[in-house]
Protein backbone atom coordinates (compact mmCIF):
# COMPACT_ATOMS: atom_id res chain seq x y z
CA UNK A 1 0.00 0.00 0.00
CA UNK A 2 3.09 2.33 -0.58
CA UNK A 3 6.03 3.09 1.84
CA UNK A 4 3.67 5.94 3.32
CA UNK A 5 1.92 4.27 6.19
CA UNK A 6 -1.60 6.18 7.01
CA UNK A 7 -3.07 5.96 10.42
CA UNK A 8 -6.67 5.82 11.41
CA UNK A 9 -8.84 9.27 12.37
CA UNK A 10 -12.04 8.46 14.11
CA UNK A 11 -14.52 11.28 13.52
CA UNK A 12 -16.06 12.96 16.05
CA UNK A 13 -19.04 15.00 14.19
CA UNK A 14 -21.97 13.64 16.32
CA UNK A 15 -20.73 15.93 19.33
CA UNK A 16 -20.43 18.99 17.18
CA UNK A 17 -24.25 18.49 15.46
CA UNK A 18 -25.46 17.61 19.33
CA UNK A 19 -23.74 21.48 20.33
CA UNK A 20 -25.84 22.84 17.66
CA UNK A 21 -29.19 21.37 19.15
CA UNK A 22 -27.57 22.63 22.41
CA UNK A 23 -27.19 26.02 21.22
CA UNK A 24 -30.77 26.05 20.36
CA UNK A 25 -32.31 24.38 23.20
CA UNK A 26 -31.25 27.67 25.27
CA UNK A 27 -33.38 29.18 23.03
CA UNK A 28 -36.27 27.64 24.52
CA UNK A 29 -35.78 27.72 28.61
CA UNK A 30 -35.98 24.84 30.76
CA UNK A 31 -38.85 22.68 32.14
CA UNK A 32 -40.54 19.75 32.80
CA UNK A 33 -40.69 16.97 30.43
CA UNK A 34 -43.62 16.66 27.52
CA UNK A 35 -44.73 20.07 28.80
CA UNK A 36 -46.12 22.75 25.94
CA UNK A 37 -43.10 24.32 24.20
CA UNK A 38 -42.84 27.55 23.07
CA UNK A 39 -43.62 28.78 19.80
CA UNK A 40 -41.33 27.58 17.20
CA UNK A 41 -38.13 29.90 16.53
CA UNK A 42 -38.22 31.73 12.98
CA UNK A 43 -35.23 29.82 11.76
CA UNK A 44 -36.69 26.10 12.31
CA UNK A 45 -38.47 23.24 10.15
CA UNK A 46 -39.14 19.84 11.05
CA UNK A 47 -38.23 16.21 9.96
CA UNK A 48 -40.01 12.98 10.42
CA UNK A 49 -39.50 10.52 12.97
CA UNK A 50 -38.51 6.71 11.01
CA UNK A 51 -37.88 3.49 11.82
CA UNK A 52 -34.73 2.00 10.14
CA UNK A 53 -31.14 0.56 10.94
CA UNK A 54 -28.76 2.60 12.52
CA UNK A 55 -24.80 2.02 11.91
CA UNK A 56 -22.04 3.52 13.92
CA UNK A 57 -19.27 3.82 12.37
CA UNK A 58 -14.96 4.51 12.22
CA UNK A 59 -13.49 6.66 9.66
CA UNK A 60 -10.48 5.78 8.41
CA UNK A 61 -7.81 6.34 5.50
CA UNK A 62 -6.81 3.29 2.86
CA UNK A 63 -5.17 3.00 -0.93
CA UNK A 64 -6.76 1.32 -3.51
CA UNK A 65 -4.76 -1.95 -3.87
CA UNK A 66 -5.36 -5.14 -5.81
CA UNK A 67 -5.36 -8.79 -4.08
CA UNK A 68 -2.89 -11.38 -4.43
CA UNK A 69 0.26 -11.78 -5.64
CA UNK A 70 0.93 -14.23 -8.28
CA UNK A 71 4.01 -15.32 -10.89
CA UNK A 72 3.79 -16.98 -14.14
CA UNK A 73 6.81 -19.03 -14.67
CA UNK A 74 7.33 -21.65 -17.88
CA UNK A 75 6.69 -25.23 -17.02
CA UNK A 76 8.44 -26.67 -20.17
CA UNK A 77 8.56 -26.92 -23.62
CA UNK A 78 10.79 -25.47 -26.25
CA UNK A 79 10.69 -22.44 -28.64
CA UNK A 80 10.44 -18.87 -28.06
CA UNK A 81 8.47 -16.67 -26.27
CA UNK A 82 6.54 -14.29 -29.22
CA UNK A 83 3.92 -12.43 -27.51
CA UNK A 84 3.26 -11.16 -23.72
CA UNK A 85 -0.10 -9.67 -22.70
CA UNK A 86 -0.09 -5.69 -21.78
CA UNK A 87 0.73 -4.47 -18.89
CA UNK A 88 -2.41 -3.98 -16.61
CA UNK A 89 -4.84 -6.21 -18.83
CA UNK A 90 -6.42 -9.17 -16.75
CA UNK A 91 -6.11 -12.78 -17.89
CA UNK A 92 -9.08 -14.70 -17.72
CA UNK A 93 -9.53 -18.01 -17.94
CA UNK A 94 -8.68 -19.22 -20.95
CA UNK A 95 -7.23 -16.10 -22.38
CA UNK A 96 -3.76 -16.19 -23.47
CA UNK A 97 -1.38 -16.51 -20.36
CA UNK A 98 1.67 -15.69 -22.82
CA UNK A 99 2.74 -16.96 -26.35
CA UNK A 100 5.31 -19.41 -27.55
CA UNK A 101 6.24 -20.49 -31.23
CA UNK A 102 2.71 -18.10 -32.11
CA UNK A 103 0.85 -20.58 -29.65
CA UNK A 104 -1.19 -19.08 -27.18
CA UNK A 105 -0.45 -20.95 -23.11
CA UNK A 106 -3.75 -20.61 -21.87
CA UNK A 107 -4.24 -19.62 -18.16
CA UNK A 108 -6.12 -22.11 -16.48
CA UNK A 109 -7.90 -21.63 -12.74
CA UNK A 110 -5.99 -24.09 -9.96
CA UNK A 111 -4.19 -24.08 -6.81
CA UNK A 112 -1.36 -26.44 -8.13
CA UNK A 113 0.52 -25.22 -10.94
CA UNK A 114 1.38 -27.66 -14.15
CA UNK A 115 3.91 -30.41 -13.08
CA UNK A 116 3.20 -33.65 -15.33
CA UNK A 117 1.65 -33.67 -18.92
CA UNK A 118 -2.07 -34.96 -18.83
CA UNK A 119 -2.84 -37.99 -20.91
CA UNK A 120 -4.40 -41.42 -21.33
CA UNK A 121 -2.84 -43.76 -18.95
CA UNK A 122 -1.81 -41.18 -16.66
CA UNK A 123 -2.26 -42.13 -13.24
CA UNK A 124 -4.87 -40.57 -11.15
CA UNK A 125 -4.52 -37.37 -9.02
CA UNK A 126 -5.82 -33.94 -8.42
CA UNK A 127 -4.53 -32.40 -11.02
CA UNK A 128 -6.93 -34.08 -13.57
CA UNK A 129 -9.49 -32.61 -11.81
CA UNK A 130 -8.25 -29.53 -11.38
CA UNK A 131 -8.04 -29.99 -15.55
CA UNK A 132 -11.52 -31.03 -15.72
CA UNK A 133 -13.12 -28.64 -13.99
CA UNK A 134 -11.86 -26.00 -16.26
CA UNK A 135 -12.87 -28.47 -19.26
CA UNK A 136 -16.35 -27.83 -18.14
CA UNK A 137 -16.19 -24.02 -17.50
CA UNK A 138 -15.06 -23.64 -20.50
CA UNK A 139 -17.98 -25.32 -21.96
CA UNK A 140 -16.43 -28.62 -23.34
CA UNK A 141 -17.26 -30.54 -20.52
CA UNK A 142 -20.53 -32.75 -22.30
CA UNK A 143 -20.02 -36.29 -21.12
CA UNK A 144 -17.18 -35.38 -18.83
CA UNK A 145 -17.46 -36.41 -15.34
CA UNK A 146 -15.12 -34.07 -13.09
CA UNK A 147 -12.77 -36.48 -10.99
CA UNK A 148 -8.92 -37.43 -10.58
CA UNK A 149 -9.00 -39.55 -13.86
CA UNK A 150 -8.04 -39.06 -17.21
CA UNK A 151 -10.74 -41.26 -19.27
CA UNK A 152 -11.80 -41.07 -22.59
CA UNK A 153 -14.04 -38.29 -22.05
CA UNK A 154 -11.05 -36.22 -20.17
CA UNK A 155 -9.13 -36.80 -23.84
CA UNK A 156 -12.17 -36.12 -25.89
CA UNK A 157 -12.87 -32.21 -24.00
CA UNK A 158 -9.25 -31.81 -24.64
CA UNK A 159 -9.69 -32.10 -28.23
CA UNK A 160 -12.81 -30.16 -28.40
CA UNK A 161 -10.87 -27.18 -25.96
CA UNK A 162 -7.88 -27.24 -28.46
CA UNK A 163 -9.88 -26.76 -31.50
CA UNK A 164 -11.64 -23.63 -30.24
CA UNK A 165 -8.47 -22.37 -29.05
CA UNK A 166 -6.36 -23.04 -32.20
CA UNK A 167 -4.36 -25.61 -30.25
CA UNK A 168 -2.85 -28.54 -32.01
CA UNK A 169 -5.05 -31.10 -31.77
CA UNK A 170 -3.96 -34.31 -29.91
CA UNK A 171 -6.23 -34.80 -27.00
CA UNK A 172 -3.51 -34.51 -24.22
CA UNK A 173 -1.70 -31.65 -22.99
CA UNK A 174 2.37 -31.53 -22.88
CA UNK A 175 3.99 -29.58 -19.74
CA UNK A 176 4.27 -26.46 -20.95
CA UNK A 177 1.10 -26.37 -22.92
CA UNK A 178 -1.11 -24.54 -20.02
CA UNK A 179 -0.60 -22.16 -17.08
CA UNK A 180 -2.31 -22.90 -13.65
CA UNK A 181 -3.00 -19.53 -11.00
CA UNK A 182 -5.67 -19.68 -8.78
CA UNK A 183 -7.47 -17.35 -10.38
CA UNK A 184 -7.71 -14.00 -13.12
CA UNK A 185 -4.18 -12.73 -13.36
CA UNK A 186 -3.77 -8.43 -13.58
CA UNK A 187 -0.34 -7.92 -15.18
CA UNK A 188 2.13 -6.09 -13.58
CA UNK A 189 5.64 -6.72 -14.57
CA UNK A 190 7.13 -8.56 -17.47
CA UNK A 191 10.33 -10.90 -16.76
CA UNK A 192 10.68 -11.87 -19.74
CA UNK A 193 10.81 -10.04 -23.14
CA UNK A 194 9.84 -11.45 -26.74
CA UNK A 195 12.56 -13.45 -28.21
CA UNK A 196 13.43 -14.99 -24.98
CA UNK A 197 14.15 -18.89 -25.01
CA UNK A 198 11.70 -20.79 -22.82
CA UNK A 199 13.25 -22.09 -20.09
CA UNK A 200 11.45 -24.77 -17.57
CA UNK A 201 11.27 -23.06 -14.50
CA UNK A 202 12.14 -19.14 -15.68
CA UNK A 203 9.84 -16.34 -14.20
CA UNK A 204 7.75 -15.03 -17.61
CA UNK A 205 5.79 -12.47 -15.82
CA UNK A 206 3.86 -11.36 -12.45
CA UNK A 207 1.14 -9.45 -11.00
CA UNK A 208 -2.23 -9.32 -8.99
CA UNK A 209 -5.44 -11.27 -8.99
CA UNK A 210 -8.42 -8.76 -10.64
CA UNK A 211 -10.15 -8.58 -7.36
CA UNK A 212 -9.70 -4.92 -5.92
CA UNK A 213 -9.04 -4.24 -2.36
CA UNK A 214 -8.43 -1.13 -0.04
CA UNK A 215 -5.07 -1.76 2.42
CA UNK A 216 -5.14 0.47 5.86
CA UNK A 217 -3.11 0.80 8.73
CA UNK A 218 -5.08 1.19 11.50
CA UNK A 219 -3.98 2.67 15.16
CA UNK A 220 -3.66 -0.02 17.69
CA UNK A 221 -6.10 1.82 20.06
CA UNK A 222 -9.17 1.84 17.25
CA UNK A 223 -8.49 -1.99 15.66
CA UNK A 224 -9.80 -3.96 18.86
CA UNK A 225 -13.37 -2.69 17.46
CA UNK A 226 -12.94 -4.17 13.83
CA UNK A 227 -13.54 -7.41 12.56
CA UNK A 228 -13.73 -9.75 9.55
CA UNK A 229 -17.18 -9.28 8.28
CA UNK A 230 -17.55 -5.49 9.08
CA UNK A 231 -19.28 -3.73 6.71
CA UNK A 232 -17.41 -0.56 5.28
CA UNK A 233 -18.39 2.46 2.53
CA UNK A 234 -16.11 3.88 1.11
CA UNK A 235 -15.20 7.39 -0.47
CA UNK A 236 -13.26 7.34 -3.69
CA UNK A 237 -11.07 10.29 -4.98
CA UNK A 238 -13.80 11.51 -6.78
CA UNK A 239 -16.81 11.42 -4.51
CA UNK A 240 -18.38 8.26 -5.67
CA UNK A 241 -19.24 5.55 -2.98
CA UNK A 242 -18.08 2.11 -3.15
CA UNK A 243 -19.00 -0.80 -0.53
CA UNK A 244 -16.84 -3.32 0.93
CA UNK A 245 -16.16 -5.87 3.78
CA UNK A 246 -12.95 -6.49 5.77
CA UNK A 247 -11.50 -9.90 4.97
CA UNK A 248 -8.56 -9.37 7.18
CA UNK A 249 -7.15 -8.42 10.21
CA UNK A 250 -3.71 -8.54 11.34
CA UNK A 251 -2.51 -10.28 14.51
CA UNK A 252 0.52 -8.32 13.81
CA UNK A 253 1.41 -4.95 14.11
CA UNK A 254 3.90 -3.28 11.62
CA UNK A 255 5.92 -0.10 12.10
CA UNK A 256 5.22 2.81 10.42
CA UNK A 257 7.50 5.41 8.53
CA UNK A 258 10.11 7.62 10.81
CA UNK A 259 8.89 10.74 11.11
CA UNK A 260 12.13 12.52 11.61
CA UNK A 261 11.41 14.30 14.47
CA UNK A 262 12.55 12.07 17.67
CA UNK A 263 8.93 10.60 18.44
CA UNK A 264 8.79 7.26 18.86
CA UNK A 265 7.51 5.23 15.60
CA UNK A 266 4.11 4.31 15.76
CA UNK A 267 2.49 0.39 15.62
CA UNK A 268 0.14 0.16 13.22
CA UNK A 269 -2.33 -2.55 12.90
CA UNK A 270 -2.77 -3.91 8.22
CA UNK A 271 -6.10 -4.56 7.18
CA UNK A 272 -7.71 -5.15 4.46
CA UNK A 273 -11.05 -4.61 2.94
CA UNK A 274 -12.41 -6.40 -0.47
CA UNK A 275 -14.80 -4.37 -2.07
CA UNK A 276 -17.92 -5.71 -3.22
CA UNK A 277 -19.59 -2.61 -5.16
CA UNK A 278 -17.89 0.09 -7.09
CA UNK A 279 -14.20 1.33 -7.02
CA UNK A 280 -13.79 0.64 -10.37
CA UNK A 281 -11.52 2.96 -12.91
CA UNK A 282 -9.39 4.51 -10.25
CA UNK A 283 -5.39 4.11 -9.91
CA UNK A 284 -3.78 1.80 -7.68
CA UNK A 285 -2.53 3.71 -4.38
CA UNK A 286 -4.77 6.10 -5.19
CA UNK A 287 -6.61 7.37 -1.31
CA UNK A 288 -9.80 6.37 -0.43
CA UNK A 289 -11.93 7.74 2.37
CA UNK A 290 -13.09 4.33 4.56
CA UNK A 291 -16.28 4.35 6.69
CA UNK A 292 -16.13 1.05 8.68
CA UNK A 293 -19.13 -0.26 10.37
CA UNK A 294 -18.23 -1.40 13.87
CA UNK A 295 -21.68 -1.73 15.29
CA UNK A 296 -25.54 -2.10 13.83
CA UNK A 297 -28.99 -1.29 15.22
CA UNK A 298 -32.03 -2.73 13.03
CA UNK A 299 -35.16 -1.51 13.04
CA UNK A 300 -35.10 1.26 15.65
CA UNK A 301 -36.70 4.83 15.96
CA UNK A 302 -34.35 7.54 14.64
CA UNK A 303 -34.38 11.17 14.54
CA UNK A 304 -31.97 13.48 13.28
CA UNK A 305 -28.68 14.04 14.85
CA UNK A 306 -30.00 17.85 14.80
CA UNK A 307 -33.01 17.33 16.82
CA UNK A 308 -31.80 17.12 20.11
CA UNK A 309 -31.20 19.03 22.58
CA UNK A 310 -29.64 19.22 25.94
CA UNK A 311 -31.26 18.96 29.07
CA UNK A 312 -30.52 20.81 32.49
CA UNK A 313 -28.70 17.82 34.03
CA UNK A 314 -27.70 16.01 31.40
CA UNK A 315 -29.12 13.93 28.59
CA UNK A 316 -31.30 14.87 25.77
CA UNK A 317 -35.03 15.67 24.51
CA UNK A 318 -36.42 16.43 21.45
CA UNK A 319 -39.21 18.78 20.34
CA UNK A 320 -42.45 17.15 18.82
CA UNK A 321 -44.67 19.04 16.57
CA UNK A 322 -48.13 18.08 16.11
CA UNK A 323 -50.68 20.15 14.27
CA UNK A 324 -49.14 22.99 15.48
CA UNK A 325 -48.43 22.30 19.15
CA UNK A 326 -44.58 21.95 20.12
CA UNK A 327 -43.95 19.35 23.48
CA UNK A 328 -40.48 18.70 24.63
CA UNK A 329 -40.13 14.70 25.12
CA UNK A 330 -36.77 13.40 27.03
CA UNK A 331 -35.05 10.56 24.67
CA UNK A 332 -32.38 8.37 25.64
CA UNK A 333 -29.68 7.86 22.61
CA UNK A 334 -28.56 4.87 21.29
CA UNK A 335 -26.33 4.63 18.03
CA UNK A 336 -25.10 7.87 16.28
CA UNK A 337 -25.03 7.45 12.43
CA UNK A 338 -22.85 10.50 10.99
CA UNK A 339 -22.63 9.00 7.62
CA UNK A 340 -27.11 9.30 7.47
CA UNK A 341 -27.20 12.34 10.26
CA UNK A 342 -29.61 10.38 12.18
CA UNK A 343 -29.27 8.88 16.07
CA UNK A 344 -31.28 6.30 17.17
CA UNK A 345 -33.72 7.36 19.99
CA UNK A 346 -36.51 5.50 22.61
CA UNK A 347 -39.15 7.42 24.35
CA UNK A 348 -42.00 7.43 25.82
CA UNK A 349 -45.15 8.88 23.62
CA UNK A 350 -42.53 8.76 19.95
CA UNK A 351 -43.38 6.55 17.44
CA UNK A 352 -42.58 6.52 13.73
CA UNK A 353 -44.20 9.53 11.28
CA UNK A 354 -44.14 11.99 13.92
CA UNK A 355 -42.16 15.09 13.47
CA UNK A 356 -39.34 16.62 15.53
CA UNK A 357 -38.28 20.05 14.84
CA UNK A 358 -34.55 20.72 13.32
CA UNK A 359 -32.66 23.49 12.58
CA UNK A 360 -33.37 25.23 8.97
CA UNK A 361 -30.70 24.36 6.66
Amino acid sequence: MGSKRRTAAIVSGAVALVAVGAVAYASLGTGRADRPATAAPAAATSAPVVRTDVTQSQQVTGALSHAGDFSVTASGGRGVITRLPAIGSVVGRGHTAYEVNGDPVPLLFGERPAWRPFALGMTDGPDVRQLERNLAALGHGAGLTVDRRFSSATYWAVRRWQRARGLPVTGDVPLGQVVFLPGALRVTAHDAKPGTPVRAGAAVEHGTSATRTIEVDLDPAVSPGVRRGDRVRVTMPDGDDAAGRVTDVSRVAVTGDDQGDGAPTEQLIPITISLTRGGRGHLDQAQVRVDITSELHRDVLAVPITALLARPGGGYEVIVVDAGARRRVPVRTGLFDENEGVVEVTAQGLTEGQHVEVPAS
